[in-house]
């Protein structure tokens, strides 16, 4: 890492605002050579983390730009490196401008994540941190937000380092053993080492069990939208959506694949699939469609079944409710609320004991429906504190992690010997070294940072 790189921190179109980063040893040395503070003071001779507004010139020694630079000189850095701010004007021209002029200065282009590669790296943060700030990126809800936040402090680290150091005692105790077998562990030792794996093992399976809340604040539910053609299942991902991306007309049978996007409904991440009308035809592309829905249905979280209220209830509606999963939450929705009911409050409770009118074309009853999602997830009702896992990976390790203290306590149960519950805990060790980035495999690392932006 003795390259000095650079990049856009900011969007690509025009802005108030742009900002240019740069990091390494060279990162403040460039500065100086391209920006003048009003009050004289060089780049060189500035103080960390105070903003100077000056002049930016460019390759030519002509003027690019009036700024604000602010430098933050190592290791008290993102990056843990030399690193120089640059804030103009928003125009993209303005930055390729001086980016091109770092460059000329011997400054690389930094690749995606590079910045917060490097802070991982030289100890900034660990694994679980530099993971969160994608997640904090990306994330679509409030509650999202907040677990990215808290997870950017630390709260995921600071679990599994109480974890890690408990193992580490228990295996340093246990090496001893290996190392001299004619010292004996008692038993009120042995009691002591089962409560600590017990303990490591309970705080891994609670760590775990977040796992599922975490796929959803990150992703969000699968759900699907299904009903027999023209009951309005288009108009209804529209309105949810507020704009029309699915395309609605009075002919059934209009929507023959899915279509899926993302909405927040009553706090709760949707992904909302939009999907074939159900019902027999001997069309060759509907019937592909039609599969296509029951596929959905197979691997949704939520399933929204749209009735057409403006009719009475057809043989269609009721088979459509059949392949609904019995172990995915489920919600009949009533649509064409502003046309005469044709079906009566005892039919549809005979139906299915929630329900719901709406009018997709007005947007009557959207709240009620917003409000009955919510009540579907009261998992997500109380904001997370950053201790949800909201990584595939993380939670493949720690379950590895969970695995191996489970069979140490085996080991020690069984009598066997101390070289096995030896092997038991160092396998625990390593998975959670995964986690946190302690045990580093370059593969997984690069693997984390080719999801980051470049500038980042």
């Amino acid at each position: 890492m003795t390259d000095t790189i650079a990049a856009i921190a900011t969007g690509g179109g025009v802005s108030a605002v742009g900002i240019l980063r740069v990091s390494g040893d060279g990162a403040i040395a460039a500065a100086d050579k391209m920006f003048r503070a009003k009050n004289g003071i060089m780049p060189a001779g500035a103080q960390s983390r105070r903003m100077y507004y000056g002049e930016l010139y460019g390759i030519d020694g002509r003027l690019i730009d009036l700024c604000m630079c602010m430098i933050s000189r190592a290791p008290d850095s993102y990056t843990g490196e030399d690193t120089v701010e640059l804030h103009c004007h928003g125009s993209p021209v303005v930055l390729a401008e001086a980016l091109r002029t770092l460059f000329s200065f011997g400054v690389r282009q930094a690749q995606a994540g590079e910045f917060t590669k490097r802070a991982f790296l030289n100890g900034r943060m660990d694994l679980t941190q530099a993971e969160a700030v994608i997640d904090l990126i990306e994330a679509e809800t409030a509650f999202a937000v907040r677990n990215a936040a808290g997870q950017l402090q630390g709260a995921i680290c600071l679990k599994l380092e109480s974890v890690y150091s408990s193992l580490l005692d228990v295996m340093a105790h246990f090496h001893a053993v290996v190392d001299y077998p004619d010292e004996d562990i008692d038993e009120f030792q042995m009691q002591n080492h089962i409560n600590a794996l017990q303990s490591a093992a309970d705080e891994l399976s609670r760590l775990l069990a977040t796992h599922e809340r975490g796929m959803i604040l990150r992703d969000g539910v699968p759900t699907a939208i299904v009903g027999r053609p023209n009951t309005g299942k288009s108009s209804l991902l529209n309105a949810l959506l507020g704009y029309d991306r699915a395309i609605v007309t009075e002919v059934p049978g209009t929507t023959r694949d899915t279509v899926e996007e993302k909405a927040v409904v009553g706090g709760v991440l949707l992904r909302l699939i939009d999907t074939a009308g159900l019902r027999e035809t001997e069309d060759t592309i509907e019937r592909l469609g039609a599969e296509r829905t029951r596929s959905a249905l197979r691997s949704a979280g939520l399933a929204i079944l749209v009735l057409d209220g403006s009719e009475p209830l057809h043989n269609e509606d009721h088979n459509v409710l059949r392949l609904v999963p019995a172990d995915i939450p489920k919600l009949v929705v009533v649509n064409k609320s502003d046309l005469p009911h044709a079906i009566s409050e005892d039919e549809l409770s005979e139906f299915s004991p929630g329900f719901c009118r709406v009018s997709a074309l007005t947007g009557d009853g959207l709240d009620a429906m917003t409000v009955e999602i919510r009540e579907m997830f009261p998992e997500l009702k109380t904001p997370p504190s950053g201790d949800v896992l909201t990584s595939a990976r993380q939670a493949e390790a720690i379950s590895q992690a969970y695995e191996a203290v489970g069979h140490a306590i085996e080991a020690i149960d069984a009598s066997v010997t101390p070289d096995a519950v030896l092997t038991e805990v160092e396998a625990a060790l390593a998975a959670i070294g995964e986690v946190t980035g302690k045990v580093m495999r370059e593969d997984v690392v690069s693997r984390i940072f080719e999801r980051f932006c470049v500038g980042k």
